[in-house]
Protein backbone atom coordinates (compact mmCIF):
# COMPACT_ATOMS: atom_id res chain seq x y z
CA UNK A 1 0.00 0.00 0.00
CA UNK A 2 1.22 3.24 -0.68
CA UNK A 3 0.39 6.91 1.04
CA UNK A 4 0.64 8.56 4.07
CA UNK A 5 -1.42 6.26 5.97
CA UNK A 6 0.13 2.92 4.65
CA UNK A 7 1.12 0.95 7.07
CA UNK A 8 4.79 0.01 7.49
CA UNK A 9 6.22 -3.07 9.44
CA UNK A 10 3.56 -4.87 11.29
CA UNK A 11 3.63 -7.12 14.10
CA UNK A 12 0.76 -8.80 14.93
CA UNK A 13 0.45 -8.86 19.04
CA UNK A 14 -2.58 -11.48 19.06
CA UNK A 15 -2.58 -14.52 17.09
CA UNK A 16 -3.70 -17.98 18.25
CA UNK A 17 -2.72 -21.84 17.63
CA UNK A 18 -5.71 -23.53 19.14
CA UNK A 19 -6.34 -27.22 20.31
CA UNK A 20 -8.04 -28.56 17.47
CA UNK A 21 -4.83 -28.12 15.32
CA UNK A 22 -2.20 -29.35 17.40
CA UNK A 23 -0.55 -32.95 16.42
CA UNK A 24 -2.65 -36.09 18.06
CA UNK A 25 -0.08 -37.71 19.84
CA UNK A 26 0.62 -34.56 21.31
CA UNK A 27 -0.82 -34.97 24.90
CA UNK A 28 -0.65 -38.53 25.20
CA UNK A 29 3.17 -38.58 24.55
CA UNK A 30 4.21 -35.74 26.91
CA UNK A 31 2.15 -37.27 29.64
CA UNK A 32 3.22 -39.46 32.70
CA UNK A 33 1.87 -42.98 32.61
CA UNK A 34 -0.13 -42.64 35.45
CA UNK A 35 -2.16 -39.75 33.43
CA UNK A 36 -2.04 -41.08 29.77
CA UNK A 37 -5.12 -43.07 29.73
CA UNK A 38 -7.07 -39.55 30.75
CA UNK A 39 -5.43 -37.23 27.95
CA UNK A 40 -7.44 -35.52 25.86
CA UNK A 41 -8.11 -37.95 22.51
CA UNK A 42 -9.87 -37.90 19.05
CA UNK A 43 -13.12 -39.57 18.15
CA UNK A 44 -15.30 -40.69 15.42
CA UNK A 45 -18.21 -38.75 15.70
CA UNK A 46 -21.52 -37.65 13.48
CA UNK A 47 -19.56 -34.38 12.71
CA UNK A 48 -16.62 -35.83 12.60
CA UNK A 49 -13.42 -36.59 13.98
CA UNK A 50 -13.92 -34.81 17.39
CA UNK A 51 -11.60 -34.07 19.87
CA UNK A 52 -13.07 -35.18 23.35
CA UNK A 53 -11.80 -34.79 27.17
CA UNK A 54 -11.61 -38.16 28.75
CA UNK A 55 -14.74 -37.71 30.04
CA UNK A 56 -16.18 -37.36 26.75
CA UNK A 57 -16.66 -33.22 26.77
CA UNK A 58 -16.40 -32.30 23.14
CA UNK A 59 -12.88 -29.76 22.56
CA UNK A 60 -13.92 -29.14 18.55
CA UNK A 61 -13.51 -30.83 15.30
CA UNK A 62 -9.92 -31.88 14.13
CA UNK A 63 -8.92 -28.67 12.32
CA UNK A 64 -11.95 -26.75 12.85
CA UNK A 65 -12.30 -23.35 13.34
CA UNK A 66 -10.81 -21.27 16.25
CA UNK A 67 -10.75 -22.27 19.90
CA UNK A 68 -13.86 -24.70 19.86
CA UNK A 69 -13.14 -26.22 16.92
CA UNK A 70 -16.24 -25.40 14.78
CA UNK A 71 -17.05 -26.49 11.27
CA UNK A 72 -16.59 -23.92 8.32
CA UNK A 73 -19.51 -23.22 7.14
CA UNK A 74 -19.50 -21.05 3.83
CA UNK A 75 -21.36 -17.98 3.80
CA UNK A 76 -22.12 -17.91 7.56
CA UNK A 77 -19.10 -15.30 8.42
CA UNK A 78 -17.72 -13.11 5.80
CA UNK A 79 -14.02 -13.12 7.18
CA UNK A 80 -13.65 -17.07 7.30
CA UNK A 81 -14.95 -16.85 3.87
CA UNK A 82 -11.79 -14.85 2.94
CA UNK A 83 -9.76 -17.21 4.75
CA UNK A 84 -11.76 -19.85 3.10
CA UNK A 85 -10.59 -18.66 -0.01
CA UNK A 86 -7.06 -18.86 0.29
CA UNK A 87 -7.30 -22.37 1.29
CA UNK A 88 -7.25 -22.19 5.15
CA UNK A 89 -9.99 -24.78 6.42
CA UNK A 90 -9.21 -27.23 2.92
CA UNK A 91 -6.00 -27.90 4.03
CA UNK A 92 -6.66 -28.33 7.58
CA UNK A 93 -9.71 -30.77 6.49
CA UNK A 94 -6.97 -32.88 5.16
CA UNK A 95 -4.92 -32.85 8.31
CA UNK A 96 -2.14 -29.79 7.07
CA UNK A 97 -2.74 -27.63 10.20
CA UNK A 98 -0.50 -24.48 8.53
CA UNK A 99 -1.38 -22.31 11.92
CA UNK A 100 0.76 -24.77 13.56
CA UNK A 101 3.42 -25.49 11.08
CA UNK A 102 6.25 -22.76 11.54
CA UNK A 103 7.20 -22.17 7.96
CA UNK A 104 3.66 -22.18 6.81
CA UNK A 105 2.78 -19.76 9.13
CA UNK A 106 5.37 -17.84 8.42
CA UNK A 107 4.19 -17.64 4.93
CA UNK A 108 0.71 -17.12 5.35
CA UNK A 109 1.61 -14.18 7.74
CA UNK A 110 4.30 -12.54 4.98
CA UNK A 111 0.76 -13.09 2.48
CA UNK A 112 -0.65 -10.71 5.06
CA UNK A 113 2.07 -8.22 5.54
CA UNK A 114 2.77 -9.09 8.99
CA UNK A 115 6.72 -9.74 10.18
CA UNK A 116 6.22 -11.20 13.70
CA UNK A 117 3.41 -12.21 15.67
CA UNK A 118 2.13 -12.95 19.15
CA UNK A 119 1.02 -16.79 19.71
CA UNK A 120 -1.49 -17.56 22.56
CA UNK A 121 -2.70 -20.94 23.27
CA UNK A 122 -5.32 -23.61 24.56
CA UNK A 123 -6.72 -22.05 27.68
CA UNK A 124 -10.03 -21.92 25.83
CA UNK A 125 -10.26 -26.05 25.79
CA UNK A 126 -8.02 -26.50 28.74
CA UNK A 127 -10.75 -24.84 30.68
CA UNK A 128 -12.97 -27.52 29.25
CA UNK A 129 -11.07 -30.53 30.71
CA UNK A 130 -12.42 -30.58 34.57
CA UNK A 131 -9.93 -32.39 35.77
CA UNK A 132 -7.16 -30.14 37.52
CA UNK A 133 -4.29 -32.79 37.07
CA UNK A 134 -4.75 -33.39 33.36
CA UNK A 135 -5.16 -29.56 32.69
CA UNK A 136 -1.47 -28.73 34.39
CA UNK A 137 -0.08 -31.99 32.31
CA UNK A 138 -1.88 -30.04 29.39
CA UNK A 139 -0.56 -26.84 29.73
CA UNK A 140 3.13 -28.00 30.42
CA UNK A 141 2.85 -29.87 27.69
CA UNK A 142 1.50 -27.18 25.68
CA UNK A 143 4.40 -24.91 26.72
CA UNK A 144 7.41 -27.04 25.86
CA UNK A 145 6.26 -27.51 22.15
CA UNK A 146 5.07 -23.79 21.86
CA UNK A 147 9.09 -23.04 23.09
CA UNK A 148 9.90 -25.82 20.04
CA UNK A 149 7.91 -24.43 17.57
CA UNK A 150 8.97 -20.53 17.97
CA UNK A 151 12.74 -21.93 18.10
CA UNK A 152 12.26 -23.54 14.49
CA UNK A 153 11.73 -19.97 12.99
CA UNK A 154 13.91 -17.21 15.03
CA UNK A 155 12.62 -13.68 15.29
CA UNK A 156 9.28 -14.62 14.03
CA UNK A 157 7.05 -15.44 17.24
CA UNK A 158 6.83 -14.77 20.42
CA UNK A 159 4.70 -17.80 22.11
CA UNK A 160 2.26 -17.26 25.21
CA UNK A 161 2.52 -19.83 27.93
CA UNK A 162 -0.49 -20.77 29.50
CA UNK A 163 -1.16 -20.87 33.15
CA UNK A 164 -4.08 -22.75 35.02
CA UNK A 165 -5.99 -20.16 37.40
CA UNK A 166 -6.69 -22.79 39.85
CA UNK A 167 -3.62 -22.73 41.57
CA UNK A 168 -1.67 -19.64 41.73
CA UNK A 169 1.27 -20.80 43.39
CA UNK A 170 1.50 -23.76 41.09
CA UNK A 171 0.99 -21.33 37.96
CA UNK A 172 3.68 -19.04 39.18
CA UNK A 173 5.93 -21.72 39.35
CA UNK A 174 5.27 -22.53 35.57
CA UNK A 175 5.29 -18.91 34.46
CA UNK A 176 8.84 -19.45 35.74
CA UNK A 177 9.67 -22.22 33.51
CA UNK A 178 8.05 -20.33 30.81
CA UNK A 179 10.74 -17.76 31.24
CA UNK A 180 13.53 -20.53 31.07
CA UNK A 181 11.58 -21.83 27.85
CA UNK A 182 12.29 -18.32 26.31
CA UNK A 183 8.69 -17.94 26.17
CA UNK A 184 7.49 -14.43 25.18
CA UNK A 185 4.87 -14.28 27.94
CA UNK A 186 2.52 -16.57 30.18
CA UNK A 187 -1.31 -16.43 29.83
CA UNK A 188 -3.35 -16.73 33.15
CA UNK A 189 -6.44 -18.51 32.39
CA UNK A 190 -9.81 -16.34 32.82
CA UNK A 191 -13.08 -18.40 34.08
CA UNK A 192 -16.01 -16.74 35.32
CA UNK A 193 -15.53 -18.65 38.90
CA UNK A 194 -11.89 -17.55 39.26
CA UNK A 195 -10.63 -15.05 42.62
CA UNK A 196 -10.92 -11.47 41.15
CA UNK A 197 -7.45 -10.50 40.30
CA UNK A 198 -7.13 -8.29 43.09
CA UNK A 199 -7.22 -10.86 45.40
CA UNK A 200 -4.02 -11.40 47.69
CA UNK A 201 -4.05 -15.29 46.19
CA UNK A 202 -2.57 -13.63 42.84
CA UNK A 203 0.62 -12.24 44.50
CA UNK A 204 2.79 -15.74 43.61
CA UNK A 205 2.13 -14.73 39.66
CA UNK A 206 3.13 -10.91 40.10
CA UNK A 207 6.23 -11.86 42.06
CA UNK A 208 7.20 -14.31 39.21
CA UNK A 209 6.50 -11.80 36.52
CA UNK A 210 8.97 -8.95 38.51
CA UNK A 211 11.75 -11.51 39.38
CA UNK A 212 11.67 -13.15 35.40
CA UNK A 213 10.41 -10.28 33.60
CA UNK A 214 7.80 -11.79 31.76
CA UNK A 215 4.77 -10.57 30.73
CA UNK A 216 1.19 -11.71 31.95
CA UNK A 217 -1.57 -11.98 29.18
CA UNK A 218 -4.96 -11.58 30.07
CA UNK A 219 -6.88 -12.99 27.14
CA UNK A 220 -10.42 -11.71 27.07
CA UNK A 221 -13.29 -14.74 27.32
CA UNK A 222 -15.98 -12.45 26.86
CA UNK A 223 -19.32 -12.15 29.31
CA UNK A 224 -20.85 -15.24 31.24
CA UNK A 225 -22.78 -16.63 28.91
CA UNK A 226 -26.77 -17.30 29.63
CA UNK A 227 -26.94 -21.19 28.17
CA UNK A 228 -30.13 -21.10 28.44
CA UNK A 229 -30.46 -20.54 25.02
CA UNK A 230 -27.14 -21.79 23.91
CA UNK A 231 -28.71 -24.49 22.53
CA UNK A 232 -32.52 -23.24 21.32
CA UNK A 233 -32.33 -22.71 17.79
CA UNK A 234 -35.38 -20.31 17.76
CA UNK A 235 -33.18 -17.84 20.17
CA UNK A 236 -30.02 -18.47 19.31
CA UNK A 237 -28.59 -15.96 16.53
CA UNK A 238 -29.82 -13.36 18.75
CA UNK A 239 -27.94 -14.76 21.52
CA UNK A 240 -25.03 -14.84 19.73
CA UNK A 241 -25.41 -11.60 18.42
CA UNK A 242 -25.80 -10.13 22.31
CA UNK A 243 -22.97 -12.30 23.98
CA UNK A 244 -20.40 -11.52 20.68
CA UNK A 245 -20.62 -7.72 20.48
CA UNK A 246 -20.39 -7.52 24.74
CA UNK A 247 -17.71 -9.82 24.49
CA UNK A 248 -14.55 -6.96 25.17
CA UNK A 249 -16.49 -4.88 27.74
CA UNK A 250 -15.87 -7.05 30.83
CA UNK A 251 -12.51 -6.50 30.64
CA UNK A 252 -12.67 -3.34 32.20
CA UNK A 253 -13.54 -4.94 35.68
CA UNK A 254 -10.25 -7.40 34.96
CA UNK A 255 -8.00 -3.97 34.02
CA UNK A 256 -9.18 -1.93 37.21
CA UNK A 257 -9.24 -5.42 39.75
CA UNK A 258 -5.16 -5.48 38.45
CA UNK A 259 -4.40 -2.02 39.12
CA UNK A 260 -6.70 -1.50 42.41
CA UNK A 261 -5.40 -4.62 43.78
CA UNK A 262 -1.87 -2.96 44.03
CA UNK A 263 0.36 -5.02 41.82
CA UNK A 264 1.54 -2.80 39.59
CA UNK A 265 2.69 -0.39 42.88
CA UNK A 266 3.92 -3.51 44.68
CA UNK A 267 5.70 -4.67 41.30
CA UNK A 268 7.25 -2.10 39.17
CA UNK A 269 8.54 -4.71 36.39
CA UNK A 270 5.55 -6.07 35.84
CA UNK A 271 3.92 -5.59 32.65
CA UNK A 272 0.42 -6.86 31.73
CA UNK A 273 -1.01 -7.56 28.31
CA UNK A 274 -5.09 -7.25 28.16
CA UNK A 275 -5.58 -9.65 25.01
CA UNK A 276 -7.98 -9.18 22.02
CA UNK A 277 -9.69 -6.62 24.17
CA UNK A 278 -10.44 -3.23 22.25
CA UNK A 279 -9.33 -0.48 23.27
CA UNK A 280 -12.65 1.79 22.46
CA UNK A 281 -13.98 1.54 26.01
CA UNK A 282 -10.11 2.88 27.61
CA UNK A 283 -10.44 6.50 28.07
CA UNK A 284 -14.17 6.30 29.55
CA UNK A 285 -12.52 3.20 31.83
CA UNK A 286 -9.42 5.47 32.75
CA UNK A 287 -11.30 8.52 33.50
CA UNK A 288 -13.46 6.49 35.56
CA UNK A 289 -10.80 4.65 37.54
CA UNK A 290 -9.22 7.96 37.93
CA UNK A 291 -12.82 9.62 39.11
CA UNK A 292 -13.38 6.96 41.46
CA UNK A 293 -9.86 6.60 42.83
CA UNK A 294 -9.98 10.78 43.63
CA UNK A 295 -13.00 10.45 45.15
CA UNK A 296 -12.80 7.74 47.46
CA UNK A 297 -10.01 4.57 46.93
CA UNK A 298 -6.95 6.89 47.31
CA UNK A 299 -5.81 4.64 50.28
CA UNK A 300 -5.80 1.34 47.94
CA UNK A 301 -3.05 3.11 45.79
CA UNK A 302 -0.89 5.73 46.01
CA UNK A 303 -1.21 7.29 42.32
CA UNK A 304 -4.15 7.95 39.96
CA UNK A 305 -5.03 4.45 38.27
CA UNK A 306 -4.01 5.97 35.12
CA UNK A 307 -0.44 6.16 35.95
CA UNK A 308 -0.15 2.48 36.36
CA UNK A 309 -1.72 2.23 32.90
CA UNK A 310 0.19 4.02 30.94
CA UNK A 311 3.68 2.51 32.86
CA UNK A 312 2.74 -0.95 32.65
CA UNK A 313 0.12 -2.32 30.66
CA UNK A 314 -0.93 -2.62 26.95
CA UNK A 315 -4.62 -3.85 25.08
CA UNK A 316 -4.87 -5.12 21.68
CA UNK A 317 -7.42 -4.49 19.63
CA UNK A 318 -8.25 -5.83 15.82
CA UNK A 319 -10.55 -3.16 14.60
CA UNK A 320 -11.13 -0.11 16.89
CA UNK A 321 -11.48 2.94 15.36
CA UNK A 322 -13.38 4.98 18.30
CA UNK A 323 -10.29 3.79 20.09
CA UNK A 324 -8.03 4.89 17.30
CA UNK A 325 -9.80 8.65 17.36
CA UNK A 326 -9.00 8.62 21.00
CA UNK A 327 -5.87 7.07 21.03
CA UNK A 328 -3.90 10.30 22.69
CA UNK A 329 -5.92 9.26 25.71
CA UNK A 330 -5.24 5.85 26.29
CA UNK A 331 -1.66 6.49 25.22
CA UNK A 332 -0.27 5.45 21.47
CA UNK A 333 2.71 2.91 23.87
CA UNK A 334 0.26 1.05 25.47
CA UNK A 335 -2.04 0.20 22.19
CA UNK A 336 -0.79 -2.94 20.08
CA UNK A 337 -2.95 -4.07 17.05
CA UNK A 338 -3.29 -7.90 15.97
CA UNK A 339 -4.76 -9.65 13.48
CA UNK A 340 -6.27 -12.55 15.54
CA UNK A 341 -5.16 -15.18 12.89
CA UNK A 342 -6.34 -18.00 12.64
CA UNK A 343 -9.45 -17.08 14.19
CA UNK A 344 -12.87 -16.87 12.17
CA UNK A 345 -13.38 -13.01 13.06
CA UNK A 346 -9.66 -12.13 11.97
CA UNK A 347 -8.73 -9.45 9.73
CA UNK A 348 -6.15 -12.22 8.18
CA UNK A 349 -5.23 -11.79 5.00
CA UNK A 350 -6.18 -8.10 4.91
CA UNK A 351 -5.45 -6.77 7.40
CA UNK A 352 -3.55 -4.31 5.62
CA UNK A 353 -6.83 -2.59 3.66
CA UNK A 354 -8.50 -3.32 6.80
CA UNK A 355 -6.25 -0.95 8.89
CA UNK A 356 -5.99 1.93 6.57
CA UNK A 357 -9.07 3.84 7.33
CA UNK A 358 -8.65 3.15 10.68
CA UNK A 359 -5.11 4.73 10.81
CA UNK A 360 -6.05 7.80 9.32
CA UNK A 361 -5.26 11.27 11.19
CA UNK A 362 -2.99 9.42 13.61
CA UNK A 363 0.74 10.07 12.98
CA UNK A 364 2.94 8.42 11.48
CA UNK A 365 5.40 8.38 14.83
CA UNK A 366 2.02 6.98 16.23
CA UNK A 367 1.20 4.21 13.96
CA UNK A 368 4.69 3.03 14.04
CA UNK A 369 4.42 2.42 17.81
CA UNK A 370 1.04 0.87 17.43
CA UNK A 371 1.79 -1.74 14.88
CA UNK A 372 5.39 -2.62 15.31
CA UNK A 373 7.51 -1.25 17.94
CA UNK A 374 5.08 -1.17 21.13
CA UNK A 375 5.27 -5.17 20.22
CA UNK A 376 9.03 -5.01 19.53
CA UNK A 377 9.91 -3.98 22.84
CA UNK A 378 7.92 -5.66 24.81
CA UNK A 379 8.26 -8.87 23.09
CA UNK A 380 12.45 -8.37 21.92
CA UNK A 381 11.42 -8.94 18.34
CA UNK A 382 14.12 -7.31 16.19
CA UNK A 383 13.43 -3.48 15.63
CA UNK A 384 15.54 -2.85 12.76
CA UNK A 385 13.03 -3.54 10.13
Amino acid sequence: MDGPSAPGPMISADGHIDFPLLPESLWRDGAPAALRERMPRVVDTPRGRTWVSHQGAPLGLVGGMGSAGRPYVPGEIHRSDRMAEHGLYRDQSRGVMRPAIPELRVRDQELDGVCGEVVYGILGAASRLDDLEVTDCVTHTYNGWLAEFCRKAPGRFAGIGCLSSAQPESAALELRRCADLGLGGAELGMSHDMLPLWHPSWEPIWRASDDTGLPVHIHTIGPRPDTRFMSDPKHYRPWLATHMTAFQIPMMAVCAAVIFGGALERHANVKVVIGEAGIGWLPYALERFDYEWEDQFRDLIPRPPSEYWRRQMFATFQIDRTGLENVARIGAETVMWGSDFPHPDGTWPDSREILRPQLAGIAPSDQRKILFENAARLYRFPLAR
